[in-house]
């Protein structure tokens, strides 16, 4: 995986798919996850990466799956990326971030480290790493 983005960084640009769920539960708390990668530590909402060969909304519900073994409901979308974002981790990447409101169908039963719920009415821009998540955040409120 690691030499696959050293790769990249050296190859010619490309776009980046995202696809990430806001989950808000009845208590009004939604949910986001704490992560690390090449020794980055960071929060985001829950999703990730498009691969070859899927859509947007099965993207999101393998992702779902990998990450909290959990089957979601889509319920809207709610943003696409407008602007350019080039890509932190990959410099030759430009992110494409898609956002959808999403239901879980179940509360995950073993909730993997890094997974949390935060009370919306506490949340703000400086909780999420990312520019896009950050307007996400403004959206919301």
């Amino acid at each position: 995986m690691m030499e696959e983005l050293l790769n990249k960084e050296n190859s010619i640009n490309r776009f980046n798919i995202r696809v990430y769920g806001i989950a808000i539960n009845l208590e009004g708390a939604i949910l986001l996850c704490n992560e690390e990668f090449m020794d980055r530590k960071f929060t985001k909402f829950p999703g990730g990466g498009m691969e070859y060969g899927e859509g947007t909304l099965d993207c999101l519900r393998r992702e779902f799956r990998e990450e909290l073994n959990v089957e979601i409901e889509i319920i809207s979308h709610f943003y696409t990326t407008d602007f350019f974002q080039q890509s932190t981790f990959v410099k030759s990447d430009q992110l494409i971030s898609i956002y959808y409101l999403i239901k879980l169908i179940d509360e995950p039963i073993n909730k993997p480290a890094g997974f949390f719920w935060k009370p919306l009415a506490a949340l703000a821009e400086s909780d999420l790493s990312f520019p896009i998540d950050k307007i996400i955040v403004k959206m919301l409120l």
